[in-house]
């Protein structure tokens, strides 16, 4: 009931997230119970079946990702002060969280069947003239039981993830910022009384401990805080990169070939060749933030100003943050630049349940991006504001986000376009 209460409460953008991400579940329940259908209308063809099953995992692996996100940014169940006595602690809102993913993605998986059973004429008649029958197993009794398995996946696996990312942590690490130390710190040791040792007297102890105590608590507000460590996923990011590359290149060149139908209408692919695009698309997701960090470590050296160092650490305090939803983006990206690149000249057989798997893997892909810059805009508007408040200009903030995003663009977008250039060649051979 708080869940339910919570989600009817929240904020006009964070219903408009929650319904994206129901549609995004609903898109990708409907894959999955095409999938069904078209093992129910070709009994005797599992082959076909199982990979249009296959194919369904792109598109859940995002919806499931951008339902996490949509979680971990939910303002509603952000630990505040005061909630722990109330009951509400951080495992009490990871709970909380993991329901309303839950009730998201079972809103559209629910949404997916009635438009399922819409077009397979179980509700009216069949729509479109019959168009789809012979995908959706028109005619024949739906098995319900499979139906709500395939249905249940999206949601369970968004619930888990979503536990997973917010689960409680341990918080007595020592404090890094020097507001944060302190009020961490026992202000009222200040001027507390020691037991003064055996043959001293109380007078000679009690100035030497007040000034050692003072002097203690000064070193703490003026030391600097500590800075956050580079991630640490470049090398291993830029090796499975390697390993995706080389194998896709060894694979479009052998002659034994286990052909596969990739969405597109590209018959007998290898199927090494796919394997080599995962990997690649892993080493994507893990080189994004070492280069997000890497890029701002550039964009603040040689003699650096005001604007390329605010926009340098910037990138540098956000690099876990955005940087794996952009190399997710640059994953999809490269994947679709190489099929567009491959199906030049030639007219490529782009069914609706393709193109529908197409937008849901790529929407997702792109409002993940997007609200995890979200996040990290709301992380850094006190710091904004403080600045402004110290003599800034107004428009540094705007200045210094323009440069980041410029940065990004031109690092990720030449990194997308090599990436594309070299998947394709195995198949355009």
């Amino acid at each position: 009931m708080l869940a339910l209460r919570l989600a009817r409460r929240a904020h006009p953008v964070v219903q408009l997230r929650r319904l994206l991400v129901a549609a995004a579940a609903g898109g990708t329940g409907f894959l999955l119970l095409c999938a069904l259908g078209h093992a129910m209308a070709h009994p005797h063809a599992p082959a076909g079946s199982v990979l249009r099953l296959a194919w369904c995992v792109a598109p859940a692996a995002a919806t499931v990702y951008f339902a996490a996100t949509v979680a971990r940014t939910d303002p509603g169940t952000r630990p505040r002060p005061g909630l722990s006595a109330i009951g509400l602690g951080p495992g009490r809102l990871m709970a909380i969280s993991a329901v309303t993913t839950a009730l998201s993605t079972v809103l559209g998986s629910l949404l997916a069947l009635l438009f399922f059973l819409h077009l397979r004429g179980d509700l009216t008649g069949l729509p479109f003239d019959g168009a789809a029958m012979d995908v959706l197993a028109a005619g024949r009794p739906l098995p319900l039981p499979a139906a709500l398995t395939l249905l249940a996946v999206v949601p369970a696996a968004a619930s888990v993830t979503t536990a997973l990312v917010l689960r409680p942590r341990d918080t007595r690490a020592r404090p890094t910022g020097p507001r944060t130390r302190f009020m961490a710190y026992d202000t009222f040791a200040i001027g507390r009384r020691t037991a003064p040792p055996a043959g001293a007297t109380r007078y000679e102890e009690e100035p030497d401990d007040e000034a050692g105590t003072v002097s203690e608590t000064a070193q703490e507000l003026t030391e600097p805080p500590a800075p956050r460590p580079a991630p640490g996923g470049l090398p291993w990011g830029i090796t499975v990169l390697a390993v995706g590359l080389a194998l896709e290149t060894y694979a479009g060149r052998s002659d034994h070939r286990l052909g596969l139908t990739l969405p597109g209408g590209f018959a007998d692919s290898p199927a090494g060749v796919l394997g080599g695009w995962l990997l690649t698309a892993l080493g994507l997701v893990l080189t994004g933030p070492g280069l997000t960090h890497l890029t701002g470590l550039l964009l603040q050296s040689v003699r650096p100003g005001a604007r390329r160092l605010l926009a340098g650490r910037m990138l540098q305090e956000e690099a876990r943050r955005i940087g794996r939803p952009l190399g997710v983006v640059c994953a999809v990206a490269s994947g679709a630049y190489a099929m567009v690149t491959l199906a030049s000249g030639v007219r490529p057989a782009v069914g609706p349940l393709t193109l529908l798997g197409a937008l849901v893997v790529a929407g997702c892909a792109v409002l993940t991006l997007a609200t995890a810059a979200v996040e990290a805009r709301r992380a850094r508007a006190d710091t904004m504001a403080a600045l402004v408040r110290l003599g800034a200009p107004r428009a540094l903030p705007r200045q210094a986000a323009l440069l980041r995003a410029g940065a990004l663009l031109a690092v990720f977008g030449a990194l997308t376009w090599t990436i594309a250039q070299l998947a394709a060649l195995p198949l355009a051979a």
